[in-house]
């Protein structure tokens, strides 16, 4: 249960940097800061958007307008945190088997 418990935390941190990187690879992309006609630069994006999306849509599917911002990926990651906190606290995982 210790190795289980371990696995599904590092992957659900790893998958919290990939939304983080995924939202500033947005932001970029948005103000033309990096070049979207840059072929390295589209496979990154679209990596980015193949990893994120179908955690992103459902959140998006329910949340109202607010002309221009999302903050699905908030959404997310504070859904992602809630199960963090469920895996260490409410699981009962020893403390010998976080470190």
């Amino acid at each position: 249960m210790c190795a289980l418990s371990k696995v599904i935390l590092i992957a659900l941190q790893f998958y919290t940097w990939v939304i983080i990187a995924s939202a500033i690879f947005s932001w970029l992309y948005a103000f033309n800061v990096v070049n979207p006609r840059n072929q390295f630069i589209a496979m990154i994006g679209d990596l980015l958007q193949r990893l994120t999306e179908p955690a992103l849509r459902p959140i998006r599917r329910f949340m109202p307008d607010l002309g221009g911002i999302d903050i699905s990926p908030i959404i997310l990651f504070l859904i992602i945190l809630f199960v963090q906190f469920l895996i260490t606290d409410y699981i009962r995982i020893p403390l010998q088997c976080l470190y």
